[in-house]
């Protein structure tokens, strides 16, 4: 296979023109010979530039006009102070940075743009910086593989490239001094120390400092991916190359230095230049049977150690939620979660260096681990996923010439590289040990091959290989050792079959096609027929998105190297570990960190401005409202009845009706496409499918206990005795169901207990005058808020109403306008009726003329709603309705009702 090139896309010719005209009116240098010798080496031939920096803003400005972006008022300068070999030098290069969606060509881009400034203005020594070994080898196969393509269209230029190597000085001297079209691939950890090689004296070089020589050729800095060389250290270290300026390429700057040319996600993603994204959830659903907990860090200072600890809390109505808590030794789990299942879990050790906790029940957690969380189960069925959709993939782009690769991003390299143990899950974490994934990989291989002919004779360990980078952690320990260094001949065969060749990976004759790796392929290497990513990690992945999502990318190639730009064949799975809801938010917000938030309306300056509304003095206030006051002041206390048995009937009869799944593993896809005009993601859900049911791995609990101790914590608690709670589990029709899923069973069962005891304690309820009452001095003087909340009235106690809805804005617009309402009052917060369900807070009070009988007044209290229609309204807020006309009517015997506008008073 050779790559196929197209070198007329008009995006990466835009960005190529966007660069070059930076510099218009600069004049086509020849080959000019520096005067500066060290000892018998001959001068270096350098760049130059001859026009000034005005001339530089004024042609960056008018690029930024024709690209719509925003016009910068100045050139942004690096300056710094150098060692040269002429001594101490104060350097400044100016920077222009190009931001290109990942998988759009971006490095292709920026080596077309060095010859470009060669072909217009004679330029010729460019160092392309990279931060890792993975771009590095990434950028070196792109220039290889566009050599030929590039040649042709520079009419057989004579460009060289080459990655520095500390063994091999002499690269720097041909760089320096060579009069042809140099590209220098560097890793900014090569020159960024006092003690790396190129900064030495060097006998190689008859003495010499290798880094002058390349300072001596004026140099342009190509910076790839340049978030990663934003430390101060990193800045002093491009400085020392004495650059003429730095062109800095990546698709989510940090720092985006002068840009002069954009191309965003959304407008690859709706041009239908890189993949369409697919997100495939594998999750587990409907499970908290297990006691659940995850160590999401640990925090130190030198007063306190702290660990923050998700836990599942039970919740005021009865469900369970994931909820994250802050912990320190001594501390046990059950106080934040409300669940005794936590009650062993008191935290005996937090680590701060090793990043671990125990328990006082032996059980220990490290930062990223879970307890409770099927991981094992859950990596099983995202690995099944992966090699299930790649074969269906496989099968029909076939046909296309185009062959498939999935990669696998995992967090903990031992659980693939690591050897399985003979007791596998024996002291383990949530069932995981070291080559689980390796192992789970191969079995799932070979159950699924024998439906796939392509796939059906292959052995697993034929069609996967890994790369993991070294990782440096703290105290000089080194987690993983890099595939380059590796000791085996498979770590070195893996690292040059990934890396380096790429054409014999694309190929149908390599039966590699799986490959694993931990963080080194999350930037700068990609490859155009990765059709599937897989996320296998012990939690939500942390690490960017984009990054992710970014190795797969790029549109397919097939067995001829021309790219297929078909957008029903061109879609990447993403199999994450989080719902799509999740993922597509993510995403999104990656995306407005970069890019802002497109479309919205600028707010008007002076709509958040605070008013105040001023009540009348007491002594001021009319008749009308004191008699009003007089007659809705008083408290109340209510009297509630519960029938047990007709209780139990109505749970019993409402259980039935539900239906409980078991814990279970789901997938479920999503497609995610952007809008024609707004720059948002959003998505288009498919099918959903379970992929193994969680059952019969837990003794079986207490019904009755779990279901006593959760109704006690509810709001408002129930307390039923024991004998009514064996009646309604005992009354059900699917126990095997509760039993498969007892937590489920339990939650919902607190739910419907709640709901039909509540229902009948305030169906029942009534309501008499306790003694006790608001007085009116509880009215505040003065009440501030935002000024869109304010309605000036003037048949009120208050110079102006604050309001909360627009339904209540329409009410009180009205009623200010009504002759027959002689005064009305929004009710203030802290006028409260006590109800089953919580305190409720009416609307409104009102006097007005009774309609035909002018001497006759009505005093009325109000509630504004958007309908009246009971089942549209929420069960506990219409509840807490229906008490207050409980409270008012039958206990006060002051008018009340439900309306949506002032229309429907009297």
């Amino acid at each position: 296979m050779r790559f196929q090139f197209d070198g007329n896309q008009a995006y990466q010719l835009r960005a190529i023109e966007a660069t070059a005209d930076i510099l218009r009116g600069q004049p086509r240098g020849t080959v000019d010979y520096d005067t500066f010798e060290m000892g018998e080496l001959l001068g270096p031939v350098s760049n130059r530039i001859d026009i000034t920096e005005d001339v530089l803003l004024t042609n960056l400005q008018e690029v930024q006009r024709r690209f719509g972006i925003t016009v910068d008022s100045k050139l942004e300068m690096i300056e710094e102070e150098i060692k040269t070999a002429g001594g101490n030098k104060a350097v400044r290069f100016p920077n222009f940075s190009v931001e290109m969606e990942t998988g759009t060509g971006k490095t292709y881009v920026y080596i077309r743009t060095a010859l470009e400034l060669h072909r217009r203005y004679g330029l010729r020594k460019f160092i392309v910086v990279v931060h890792s070994v993975a771009v590095r080898e990434g950028v070196l196969k792109t220039l290889k593989i566009t050599q030929e393509h590039l040649r042709a269209i520079y009419h057989n230029v004579p460009y060289r490239f080459t990655s520095y190597d500390s063994r091999s000085i002499a690269k720097v001297r041909q760089f320096a001094q060579s009069d042809c079209v140099e590209i220098l691939v560097m890793t900014i950890d090569s020159f960024n120390k006092d003690d790396n090689v190129i900064r030495q004296s060097t006998d190689r070089l008859q003495g010499a400092i290798p880094l002058y020589l390349v300072q001596s050729a004026r140099p342009i800095l190509i910076l790839d991916e340049p978030q990663n060389m934003e430390s101060e250290g990193r800045i002093k270290a491009l400085a020392s190359l004495h650059p003429l300026m730095a062109l800095r390429y990546s698709a989510t700057h940090r720092n985006p230095y002068n840009l002069c040319y954009r191309l965003t996600p959304f407008e690859a993603y709706r041009g239908g230049l890189v993949k369409r994204i697919e997100v495939d959830s594998v999750r587990k659903e409907d499970d908290y049977n297990q006691v659940f907990l995850r160590l999401e860090e640990v925090r130190s200072n030198k007063k306190v150690v702290q660990a923050k600890i998700t836990v599942h809390q039970r919740m005021a109505e009865g469900q369970i939620k994931e909820k994250a808590y802050l912990f320190k030794p001594g501390d046990c789990l059950s106080e934040k979660s409300d669940r005794p299942e936590y009650s062993s879990f008191v935290i005996d050790e937090i680590h701060a260096r090793e990043e671990f906790v125990r328990f006082a029940n032996g059980i220990e957690i490290r930062v990223g681990q879970t307890q409770g969380a099927d991981q094992a189960e859950l990596f099983k069925q995202q690995i099944r996923r992966s090699i299930e959709t790649h074969f269906q993939k496989q099968k029909k782009l076939k046909a296309a010439g185009i062959k498939v690769l999935s990669l696998f991003f995992i967090d903990r390299v031992e659980n693939y590289t690591g050897t399985v143990p003979p007791e596998r899950g024996t002291d383990s974490v949530d069932g995981l040990y070291p080559g689980i994934i390796r192992e789970l990989f191969d079995e799932a291989f070979n159950e699924l091959k024998g439906k796939y002919p392509d796939f059906a004779e292959l052995e697993p360990s034929a069609v996967r290989k890994a790369y993991f980078a070294q990782k440096n952690r703290r105290g000089g320990a080194v987690e993983v050792l890099d595939s380059t260094t590796g000791q085996s001949k498979e770590d070195r065969d893996a690292y040059d079959l990934i890396m380096k060749e790429k054409e014999r990976l694309l190929g149908f004759r390599e039966p590699v096609a799986f490959i694993f790796s931990h963080s080194a392929l999350r930037e700068g290497w990609d490859n155009p027929n990765v059709c599937q990513i897989c996320t296998l990690n012990q939690t939500v992945s942390e690490v960017k998105k984009r990054q992710e999502v970014g190795r797969g990318m790029r549109l397919m190639v097939d067995q001829k190297g021309v790219r297929n730009a078909d957008p029903k064949l061109n879609v990447l799975t993403v199999i994450a570990n989080e719902s799509y809801e999740q993922f597509v938010d993510g995403l999104q917000k990656e995306m407005e960190e970069a890019f802002g938030k497109e479309g919205a309306a600028p707010r008007p300056t002076n709509v958040r401005a605070k008013k105040t509304a001023t009540r009348k003095p007491l002594e001021q206030l009319p008749a009308e409202f004191a008699e009003l006051w007089e007659r809705i002041k008083h408290k109340t206390r209510y009297q509630v009845t519960v029938d047990t048995a007709k209780l139990v009937t109505d749970v019993v009869a409402a259980l039935n009706k539900v239906k409980i799944e078991p814990p279970r593993i789901i997938s479920q896809t999503a497609d995610v496409h952007v809008g024609d005009s707004v720059d948002k993601l959003d998505y288009r859900v498919g099918g959903k499918r379970i992929l193994t049911r969680l059952i019969g791995r837990h003794s079986l609990p207490n019904l009755v206990e779990m279901i006593e101790d959760l109704i006690a914590h509810i709001t408002p608690p129930v307390k039923l005795t024991r004998r009514t709670l064996a009646s309604i589990v005992t009354g059900i029709k699917e126990r095997q169901a509760a039993l498969d899923n007892p937590q489920e069973f339990a939650s919902q069962a607190a739910r419907v207990i709640r709901e039909k005891a509540i229902q009948q304690l305030v169906d029942g309820i009534q309501y008499e005058k306790d003694g006790n009452w608001y007085d009116m001095t509880e009215w505040v003087e003065t009440e501030e808020t935002v000024s869109d909340r304010l309605v000036p009235v003037e048949n009120s106690i208050y110079d102006q109403i604050v309001v909360q809805s627009d339904t209540e804005r329409k009410f009180a617009e009205k009623l200010k306008k009504r002759k027959d309402v002689k005064l009305f009052v929004k009710l203030p917060n802290w006028f409260k009726v006590t109800t089953p369900v919580g305190n409720y807070n009416p609307d409104w009070a009102l006097v007005m003329e009774k309609p035909d009988e002018d001497d006759t007044l009505l005093y009325l209290v109000r509630e504004t709603k958007s309908t009246t229609v009971a089942d549209e309204l929420r069960g506990t807020e219409n509840q807490k309705i229906h008490c207050g006309e409980k409270h008012f009517v039958g206990g006060l015997n002051v008018d009340f009702r439900v309306v949506t506008n002032a229309d429907e008073l009297p």
